[in-house]
């Protein structure tokens, strides 16, 4: 009796022990035998511009909003920066007519167009950053874009105007530039600059 228990008890072990290893191999098979599943990829494309945004010289009136926050983004680093360099003393005339120059003259290599949230979005410094998912083209038109309407901008105001509102704070040179009456991004309306309903065109920008 305790011989056929114990044969029983073999019998079942060596049955457990076969189920056991068929099942092992079965997950080995899976793992490491079949031939891994094509992984899926994505290509983002680069955003489609229209005839405006890639063949004229001025900047796209969807974009002039945009444009002039990294305008008056670059005229207060210029600035701030010249000041620094002299203990942060105000600056003399000659020498902020010199800066602001300069600020606009320089290459704007670092901006370029990008989609944000599904619309066509200047990007760069001082402007919102890149999505993610998103694939941005820099260099090409932008930067002789942003030159062009630098010194439209800078030319509508006295530069003492213009010293004088970056002398105020942070946002009045942004306000003075971009929210005036005929301002690129007056529709938004005074500090409300985070919108991005497209702006209405700078009337006089030649």
């Amino acid at each position: 009796m305790a011989q056929h228990c114990q044969g029983s008890s073999m019998q079942a072990v060596l049955v457990l022990f076969v189920a056991l290893s068929l099942a092992a191999r079965t997950v080995a098979e899976n793992a490491c035998g079949d031939p891994e599943a094509p992984s899926s990829s994505h290509s983002i494309p680069a955003p489609q511009m229209s005839a405006e945004e890639r063949l004229s010289p001025h900047m796209p009136e969807a974009l002039r909003c945009d444009a002039c926050r990294a305008i008056a983004f670059q005229l207060e680093g210029w600035l701030s920066r010249a000041e620094a360099k002299q203990g942060r003393k105000a600056l003399r005339e000659s020498d902020y007519v010199e800066v602001l120059e300069q600020s606009c003259s320089q290459d704007w290599e670092l901006y370029g167009v990008q989609e944000l949230s599904g619309e066509r979005r200047l990007t760069g410094p001082g402007l919102p950053g890149q999505e993610a998912m998103s694939v941005a083209v820099m260099g090409g038109p932008w930067p002789g874009r942003l030159a062009k309407m630098c010194h439209s901008l800078v030319g509508e105001h006295s530069e003492e105007q213009l010293y004088g509102a970056h002398r105020r704070g942070p946002t009045a040179l942004r306000e003075l530039l971009c929210h005036g009456k005929k301002g690129p991004c007056a529709h938004l309306g005074g500090s409300k600059a985070g919108g991005s309903a497209p702006p209405k065109a700078l009337q006089n920008e030649l």
